[in-house]
């Protein structure tokens, strides 16, 4: 197939030519039958090449994902509200993610004030956590999508999000163990960093932590707590749907420090 194209190839150079100076030479018969010649020439040229198979597709190339988007899938795997670095950890082990802490530093403001210049434009914001005062706590940022009782903090609510943390981890963790040839090395020290502040959650400090014996005890001491918790966060957010606004009711109530620094700004 390569000499026949070739061939081809050759003759359409030969045959344009030949036209070229056919028209310079004003011999328009001539002109004509060499044209005629040359569009048969390039139509079985182009029915030789339609028959070469194509190769194999080239991937795609892989799409960068957001600081954005790589703290929704940290949180969104976490279902509670978290510390960046917890975030990032997270990120790391089970995403692959290059996060660092210091950029999450002003992602909540940045996402403020898209709310604020668009509300609900966007499928979900990163947003605070509520205080017992309505207020943003300082450094825990959740997902808007999540309902009020999720996103306020109680006086139990830290306990029981880190329990609720670790069950989650201790869950990706197991999944993701089952289809490795070796456990990921940042995964195996989150948990055993978790482990070691649950009772009965660690079996000593030496062997890796098991993920079921993990979740199993932090589900033991949740079972604890959750009653109570679930009852107060109620109040919260009962609470902070009646006195808030939307803006507030994802981002916090403005105390008289922020509306201090604000002014200073």
């Amino acid at each position: 197939m390569s000499d026949r194209l070739d061939d081809l190839e050759r003759r359409i150079d030969e045959l344009r030519s030949a036209v070229r100076r056919a028209m310079r030479a004003r011999d328009t018969g001539t002109a004509r039958v060499l044209r005629a010649e040359l569009r048969h020439a390039e139509r079985a040229w182009d029915a030789l090449v339609s028959t070469v198979p194509a190769g194999p597709p080239e991937p795609p190339a892989p799409r960068l994902v957001t600081v954005r988007e790589q703290v929704h899938q940290a949180l969104h795997l976490l279902g509670a509200p978290a510390q960046p670095r917890l975030i990032v950890a997270v990120s790391g082990a089970f995403f692959g993610g290059t996060i660092r802490s210091a950029q999450l530093t002003s992602l909540r403001r940045d996402e403020a004030r898209s709310f604020r210049s668009s509300p609900y434009g966007r499928p979900y914001y990163l947003c605070a956590a509520l205080t017992d005062r309505l207020s943003p706590a300082r450094g825990l940022l959740t997902l808007s999508a999540w309902p009020l009782e999720r996103r306020v903090i109680g006086p139990l609510s830290p306990r029981v999000d880190f329990l609720t943390c670790a069950i989650a981890i201790a869950t990706a963790a197991a999944t993701a163990a089952a289809g490795a040839a070796a456990p990921d090395e940042r995964a195996t020290r989150l948990l055993a960093g978790l482990a070691r502040n649950i009772p009965g959650g660690a079996d000593g400090d030496v062997a890796p932590p098991d993920p079921e014996r993990v979740a199993a005890a932090a589900r033991a001491e949740l079972a604890v707590h959750a009653e109570r918790d679930t009852r107060d966060r109620a109040e919260l957010a009962q609470r902070a749907t009646s006195q808030l606004g939307d803006v507030a009711r994802l981002f916090g109530a403005a105390t008289l420090s922020t509306i201090v620094k604000e002014e200073a700004r």
